[in-house]
């Protein structure tokens, strides 16, 4: 449906259905945008584009919610939130060593934590691993006790092991626009709680990107 800015701030501002349907609507126009936005920067034929896609349409609902505030009002509301999700993908794409840095990059050990494979460097340093171990630990506990089972699941298959959304809706018995909102209420469930403990994502990326 076509909203006006105060319609669009009003309605992701409500709650219920009303905001809802709000997110289901930006989240649409999010996805079309960045798949125009980023054919340049990555194949769109690629495996992997899609779920980027996806990725970054997530972290960037919760900027723009984090956000609203500070939307003046001097554009349409979806160009300037479909700027806040282009600056999002291509910063995420410049990162050094981003497909390392990927929780795709996660594999199960015998123990049964997921342990990422750059981790595993030839020559790491003994007080780097030790930091990254912690750091893990601390992410794994996060998403124990932060997410629901359904939060949990969907986030573990999407992002750790890389299954499509729609792989995953059928897996789950669902829908993906019910995965995406599971998917966005983790999201900002562990970014609460990072928050709370004094960390960003960005430090806990930083932590494992440090060589």
């Amino acid at each position: 449906m076509t909203r006006t800015n105060d319609e669009w701030l009003a309605d992701l501002q409500a709650s219920g259905r009303q905001r809802d349907a709000a997110l289901d609507d930006l989240r649409l126009v999010l996805h079309n945008g960045l798949r125009r936005g980023l054919v340049t920067q990555v194949d769109p034929s690629a495996p992997e584009f899609e779920t980027l896609v996806d990725d970054f349409v997530q972290e960037a609902l919760l900027k723009v919610l984090d956000n609203l505030d500070s939307f003046a009002g001097r554009s349409l509301f979806t160009t300037w939130a479909n700027k806040v999700a282009l600056n999002i993908g291509l910063t995420e794409l410049r990162r050094k060593r981003w497909r390392d840095m990927s929780l795709n990059q996660l594999t199960e050990t015998e123990e049964g934590e997921y342990t990422p494979t750059f981790v595993a460097d030839n020559r790491p340093q003994p007080d780097e691993v030790a930091e990254r171990r912690e750091m893990l630990a601390y992410v794994t506990r996060l998403i124990n006790e932060e997410l629901t089972d359904k939060q949990r699941t969907a986030l573990t298959a999407t992002l750790i092991q890389g299954k499509p959304l729609s792989e995953v809706a059928y897996l789950m018995n669902s829908n993906q626009n019910a995965i995406y909102k599971l998917l966005f209420d983790a999201r900002r469930r562990l970014k609460q709680r990072l928050s709370a403990d004094g960390l960003t994502p960005e430090d806990v990326i930083a932590t494992f990107a440090q060589r």
